[in-house]
């Protein structure tokens, strides 16, 4: 028989995961990780008119460009896709609007492993082996992440219909090296934008902040971590006194 005590951390512990991996699936499936805020996107597309749109939707675009276009056009990047805010009716015969929409672009899988350059957009400049990893660090971390908290989950489910809280030791530490994968990525990301800012520096009229898909993933680390701690806690509490209740019922 389960203590209240312990059903109650377990109940409490559940909803952490659950509400992390909600959270961590937002993160990765939305497009807000990196926002760029620019005093006059529509004239800045009005000027180049729709070069920027094709250089930047371009199979050939390189960091460079779409960077450069990110900057002018109040872009917002996600770990799969980059956006641009752009006029309806951008020809070059139309005057500035004010009427904007937002397109975006997806990340290929082979974007997601391309080397990156020293000099971003030279590509005799040599391989920025940093950014290079971290980038595809920041690809891999949270699917490990989510991945690793379903296997705790399954783990979870099968000890409900063994009726033992032991195993929810292996769910605890699963949940554990979630929160270890989603804080890896955290740093990953910021380490990488930090990089590329120092490679091609914001322009004095462009503000550049982290946007609230990142601030999941931020939140979504510490869940992880007080759900594996309930865990944990849960089961080794349980076992211990269960073992000294068997070893009073034998004396």
């Amino acid at each position: 028989m389960m203590d209240n005590r312990f059903a109650t951390a377990l109940v409490i512990a559940c909803v952490l995961s659950l509400i992390s991996t909600i959270y961590m699936a937002a993160s990765i499936g939305t497009d807000f990780w990196y926002e760029y805020h620019t005093l006059s996107p529509a004239e800045n597309v009005s000027e180049a008119g729709r070069s920027i749109w094709e250089e930047f939707v371009s199979k050939d675009a390189d960091e460079k460009t779409y960077t450069d276009a990110l900057f002018r056009c109040n872009g917002t990047v996600g770990l799969w896709r980059r956006c641009i805010t752009v006029p309806k009716n951008s020809h070059w015969y139309s005057p500035p609007e004010t009427d904007m929409t937002t397109n975006c672009i997806s990340f290929s899988l082979s974007d997601q492993f391309v080397e990156k350059y020293i000099e971003p957009g030279n590509h005799n400049s040599g391989t920025d082996l940093n950014r290079t990893y971290l980038w595809r660090l920041q690809f891999l971390l949270p699917f490990v992440s989510i991945g690793l908290m379903c296997f705790g989950a399954l783990i979870g489910l099968c000890a409900c219909a063994c009726r033992s809280l032991y195993p929810a030791i292996a769910t605890g530490v699963l949940h554990f090296l979630a929160g270890l994968c989603t804080l890896a990525l955290v740093g990953c990301y910021v380490a990488g934008i930090e990089l590329l800012h120092r490679k091609l520096p914001l322009p004095e009229d462009v503000r550049g902040e982290f946007g609230w898909s990142f601030c999941l993933a931020c939140v979504s680390a510490p869940l992880q971590f007080m759900a594996a701690a309930l865990f944990i806690w849960a089961a080794r509490t349980n076992r211990k006194e269960f073992t000294l209740l068997k070893a009073y019922r034998v004396a």
